[in-house]
């Protein structure tokens, strides 16, 4: 095997410290043939998906393939914006808040990427642009706030995956959840209260997250006891009682029971229990999405009116706002405890190089290496 990153090495070379911020996905473009390409990554990851191979590969590839793209990019197309999807935008927005913060507190020594667990920029195509700027001590930052096998484990999978193919690898560390991070806490709360301010406030709050499969639950998953710990911090900080709001979770897919009450569900149902009117945030999305811009402001919208409900407001996720940006570089830092940052200064690079040089001449001489 020819291992990666490591033909371009000088003892000279100044070295990093790292961050990688990672998302979910998002595809190319809201065409039927990136969708195709995008959901073949995805639903194929067996994290994702928990069904035998070959009977998954027979589904995905006969039926889902065929027919979810062309729906699925229409869905995207209506959210679309000329800089790309709405993730992608605000991932890049997110890693370059924290770099600015970073690198104004610790200097350029300190390098941010982000990078997408399935589609582009590719985890392994960033990690080796990270190498390549000497990142030697790496920070990897999944926003996942609550922790999944079907998220934060399929992203320290395919950290693990490109790490089988260099030779030279960095000082590790993984953020695998933050679900009762204070800051986290706190800026969600500030930003709801901000947004009540503006906009006044509804009868109920409805905490929105992904759902997930109900057997994940019952094999050991600790994702639905996670988004209920949120949950339940975010109504004390905000100083809500249990009858003023209520956590569900959206987005399920097939024929199988997912973690309750659901979303849609829910929002039919809630007028004719007396709440006219709703305030809907996902503590779980760090960015606004397909699942939060197109399911749950627009369709999850229509449901709840149609069904009798008189007032819909979607308070919008975090993303890039200045409070969240602060507690994801709190979380960054807490991370980091202990890594200090590499001062890089000239005369002692040159000094590492010539020591090098001289070792090697040693041992070799007359020989380039």
């Amino acid at each position: 095997m020819q291992y990666k990153g490591t033909e371009n090495f000088s003892h000279n070379q100044p070295e990093k410290l790292g961050v990688l911020v990672t998302n979910l996905g998002t595809p190319d473009a809201p065409t039927p043939s990136a969708l195709r390409r995008y959901l073949a990554e995805f639903l194929a990851d067996p994290r994702v998906v928990e069904v035998p191979r070959p009977i998954w590969w027979l589904i995905l590839h006969g039926i889902i393939l065929r027919i979810r793209p062309r729906r699925s990019a229409k869905a995207y197309a209506s959210v679309w914006q000329p800089e790309g999807s709405p993730l992608l935008i605000h991932t890049a927005n997110q890693a370059e808040g924290i770099r600015k913060a970073l690198q104004k507190k610790y200097g350029n020594n300190v390098v941010v990427g982000f990078a997408m667990r399935y589609g582009n920029p590719s985890i392994s195509k960033v990690l080796n642009e990270m190498q390549g700027q000497g990142v030697k001590k790496l920070l990897v930052l999944p926003l996942y706030p609550q922790y999944s096998a079907s998220t934060s484990a399929s992203t320290f999978d395919a950290i693990a995956h490109d790490f089988t193919k260099r030779r030279w690898l960095p000082d590790f560390r993984f953020v695998s959840h933050y679900p009762d991070f204070p800051p986290y806490i706190e800026a969600m709360a500030a930003h709801i209260r901000s947004h009540w301010e503006q906009h006044g406030r509804n009868q109920k709050l409805i905490l929105s997250y992904h759902g997930v499969p109900l057997k994940y639950l019952t094999r050991g998953d600790p994702y639905h006891c996670e988004c209920h710990k949120t949950s339940r911090l975010l109504a004390e900080c905000l100083g809500i009682s249990k009858d003023h709001y209520q956590t569900t979770f959206q987005s399920r897919f097939g024929r199988e029971e997912w973690l309750k009450p659901y979303t849609d569900e829910t929002l039919k149902g809630l007028a004719g229990q007396g709440v006219k009117s709703i305030d809907v945030f996902c503590p779980g999305f760090s960015s606004d999405c397909l699942e939060t811009i197109e399911e749950i402001d627009e369709e999850n919208r229509e449901y709840f009116m149609e069904g009798g409900g008189e007032g819909f407001s979607y308070i919008p996720a975090l993303n890039d706002s200045p409070g969240h940006i602060d507690a994801l570089v709190q979380l960054v830092e807490d991370n980091l405890h202990g890594w200090a940052v590499p001062a890089n200064e000239p005369e002692a690079l040159q000094q590492r190089e010539v020591l090098a040089k001289a070792q090697k001449q040693a041992v070799y001489p007359g020989r380039d290496l």
